[in-house]
């Protein structure tokens, strides 16, 4: 589940728990719109560590070596 899609869930749970006021034949909508706000957390919670992961450092042990970078210079005359 990728961040967008854990955002639209919360959004889509909150709309459904806070704005709506309405029953379903049996189905009570608040109760649908908490799961759909816990699943998008858990959604946006379990995307932020996996892709946490992903970018490591590397180092190296060894010293880096500076070489000099000499000039060259056309001592002709342009034509």
């Amino acid at each position: 589940m990728g961040i967008g899609t854990s955002i639209f869930l919360i959004a889509v749970g909150a709309i459904l728990t806070f704005a709506l006021d309405a029953n379903l034949g049996g189905v009570n909508l608040d109760v649908v719109g908490w799961i759909l706000m816990a699943a998008g957390v858990l959604g946006l919670v379990m995307t932020t560590l996996v892709w946490g992961r992903r970018r490591e450092v590397v180092t190296t042990t060894e010293p880096v070596e500076y070489r000099r970078v000499e000039e060259r210079r056309d001592v002709s005359p342009p034509l």
